[in-house]
């Protein structure tokens, strides 16, 4: 028996992606989605009046699943063209079957149409995984929407915001990726049965070129199918521009992901807030107190390769000449199950962090007051001009005091001792006892609170309430 280890295999499913995604984008689901397409052709067409019998259709829908790969796979190998490697298959696991399987239909009938039932229910996976995202956030958001957190510009210290408010920054691209997501699931369309050049002429001539009987059993294909529309307009395939925009949406979760993982890797430099990390998790092999943010480096790492998968499709679609050309096929069978695989682990890494975020409150208000007494200065200036102070005099004593201050951080590495100055400083003598309530943090966060509270009622419940009864009930669980 051959070990499956001396051959490589993709890590996205060996290693990282969910039973489910991996399953819709599985050869079996691939093959036995074929024949449920030559099923429903043949139904079509013998409900609008071709020679194709009960016995035979029962006998095709007996076999939907059970598929000899290893045949299908010698006359592959002996034919050079998969389609027909399955049709042989099929037919000879069914029969009687076998004349009519294929009929009238080109590759594509299958290859396209399968794409797009398999891309439709990849985006139905990601919309709701990113939903409960969504809403795993929005609760981490809430909880924490007062608790003041220093906000960076430049990733230098600038005015306060919150924790829940910043949260709200990175649960705000997920929802618009969620919507991205349903409006490119909302506007597919099947292709249907075009045959070899789109004309429909092979089923024209079934069909002694009765046109409304074409037209029926586009439809009626379509319809059986679980699509609402079709393209009216295809070559031997449909527009390649449809990959390109579906990778597009998917991709989006890449750059969200990224952004999210990326600032909380900071966060933990900073240890304010880290990932979860296991009672016997291993940060580093060399150095046992390390406590490395290894999922969000790998969301980091995935979503840089899903994000660079966004040229492919489009490049793709420039090169196909005229009605079709096959130089599209490879690079399809790569590129749009990677996307739908890298995009699902992201979501089930990100939702795992989700649910287990750490956040250190201390930390997190010994940073703002080594900056706060800075930024509260010109409250200070106003308090003391309300208490009757000239205002350039003081704004002149405040900037030297600042100067002092900010000498003994940065130069001699001590903490920032400002108000400490203003309290030993007789000048300053009408708000020595309203300096701590000038210099609270919570006096610095504006409508953070007020604007967590409104974005999660008014544009984050409605978008996410329809996915909530599919929510898993626990985090996704990680292989490694």
């Amino acid at each position: 028996m051959e070990n499956p280890q001396s051959k490589y295999r993709s890590p996205l499913t060996d290693r990282y992606a969910s039973d489910e995604m991996s399953f819709v984008f599985s050869d079996q689901n691939k093959f036995q989605t074929w024949r449920k397409l030559w099923t429903i052709l043949a139904e079509a067409e013998q409900e609008l009046g071709l020679q194709i019998t009960d016995e035979q259709i029962l006998e095709m829908k007996n076999n939907l699943t059970n598929i000899d790969f290893k045949r299908a796979a010698e006359e592959e190998k002996a034919r050079r063209h998969d389609v027909m490697a399955h049709v042989h298959t099929f037919g000879a696991a069914a029969p009687k079957a076998a004349p009519i399987i294929h009929l009238g239909a080109t590759s594509c009938f299958v290859g396209d149409n399968t794409d797009l039932l398999v891309m439709r229910e990849g985006l139905k996976i990601l919309s709701r995984k990113l939903a409960q995202c969504c809403d795993s956030l929005a609760q981490f958001a809430h909880q924490y929407k007062s608790m003041p957190q220093l906000g960076y510009t430049h990733f230098q210290p600038a005015q306060l915001t919150t924790v829940g408010k910043r949260a709200c920054l990175w649960l705000q691209d997920m929802l618009i990726d969620l919507k991205q997501l349903q409006l490119t699931e909302q506007g597919m369309r099947f292709r249907g049965v075009k045959g070899t050049t789109g004309t429909q002429a092979s089923f024209l001539e079934l069909f002694s070129g009765d046109h409304d009987k074409v037209e029926e059993l586009d439809r009626l294909v379509t319809e059986k199918s679980g699509f609402t529309s079709k393209f009216t307009i295809t070559g031997q395939t449909y527009t390649r521009k449809i990959d390109s925009i579906i990778i597009n949406a998917v991709a989006g979760i890449g750059s969200t992901v990224n952004k999210f993982c990326t600032d909380l890797r900071l966060l933990a430099s900073l240890k304010e807030l880290e990932e979860p990390f296991g009672a016997k998790q291993i940060g580093s092999s060399a150095m046992p107190y390390k406590r490395n943010p290894m999922r969000s480096e790998r969301c980091c790492s995935l979503a840089r390769h899903l994000v660079s998968l966004v040229a492919s499709p489009l490049h793709t679609h420039a090169n196909q000449w005229f009605e079709r050309t096959l130089d599209d096929s490879a690079n399809r069978r790569i590129v749009l199950a990677e996307a739908f695989l890298t995009a699902d682990i992201l979501l089930n890494t990100a939702q795992n962090i989700m649910e287990g975020i750490v956040v250190y409150p201390k930390v997190i208000e010994k940073h703002i007051l080594e900056e706060l007494p800075f930024m509260a200065t010109e409250n200070l200036l106003m308090g003391m001009v309300k208490a009757g102070a000239d205002r350039q005099e003081c704004h002149e004593k405040l900037r030297i005091l600042s100067i002092e201050a900010g000498k003994q951080v940065k130069e001699l590495g001590n903490s920032n001792d400002m108000l400490d100055r203003i309290r030993d400083d007789v000048y300053f003598a009408p708000i020595h006892e309203l300096l701590l309530d000038i210099v609270k943090p919570s006096n610095f966060i504006g409508r953070a609170p007020q604007q967590v509270e409104k974005f999660i009622k008014e544009e984050v419940l409605p978008e996410i309430e329809s996915y909530r009864l599919s929510f898993n009930k626990e985090a996704p669980k990680l292989n490694v």
